[in-house]
């Protein structure tokens, strides 16, 4: 298969790094480019729990942009607050589309039943659990998720400040017991998996490397090869 291009569809700048390197790591083969709209962070916050129809249009516009003019192969979003819009955007594109956390959470559910989720985002968390339930109703029924909100983590990451983020994330982590697996719950927080690693002996699973094998896969089982002017050639 040609080098296939992988939109990374970001809603915040701080998930960037960790999936750049994830993809350069896992899957160097492929051609990474970026697509952000850092206001959708911004104004999903001001919302609430609940995703607004304005802003659900804003990420079916970038899908639409992604394999339109960009010609992706697969898109990956990085951000875990827009999953309704998300599974609008896989039933509508005519290629892969990878929600940033159903590979972890596939992951966590094999390592048992009581499962931890540490969020720095608390805007995302409801529409993360449902979609935890929804699949641990298939994998795994009688599994339960306790979802924890790490106070200041997210403001010191977005002021450039990822040590005070990653000893605030481990520090949760280290008062958590009696779970099976611990998850990180969004790309940017997988910043912190060595110092959450180093803080317990709970199996700790973080979005990125999963997601990244999902994509690869996803492609790989899609299209036979990849126009880099017309993009994906389809089986």
């Amino acid at each position: 298969m040609a080098k296939p291009r992988i939109v990374l569809l970001h809603a915040t700048p701080v998930a960037m790094d960790p999936i750049g390197r994830a993809m350069a790591a896992l899957w160097p083969e492929a051609e990474a480019v970026n697509l952000l709209d850092d206001g959708l962070s911004i104004d999903r916050a001001e919302e609430g729990e609940t995703l607004s129809a304005a802003l659900t249009g804003r990420f079916l516009t970038l899908g639409d942009y992604a394999v339109g003019p960009m010609h992706a192969a697969g898109i990956l979003a990085t951000c875990s607050a827009f999953g309704p819009a998300l599974d609008q955007l896989k039933a509508k594109l005519p290629v892969p589309v990878v929600k940033p956390n159903e590979p972890m959470f596939r992951a966590a559910l094999a390592s048992g039943r009581r499962i931890a989720m540490l969020a720095t985002f608390a805007p995302a968390v409801a529409s993360m659990e449902e979609e935890f339930r929804g699949l641990a109703a298939d994998l795994r029924p009688g599994a339960s998720l306790t979802s924890i909100v790490v106070p200041g983590a997210i403001a010191a990451l977005r002021a450039g400040d990822a040590e005070t983020h990653n000893r605030l994330v481990a520090a949760a982590a280290a008062g958590l017991d009696d779970f099976d697996a611990i998850m990180l719950a969004h790309f940017s927080t997988s910043r912190a998996l060595e110092a959450v690693r180093a803080a317990t002996d709970i199996p700790v699973f973080a979005a990125p490397e999963a997601a990244v094998a999902a994509m690869r896969a996803a492609v790989e089982a899609a299209f036979a090869d990849y126009d880099a002017e017309k993009g994906p050639v389809t089986r």
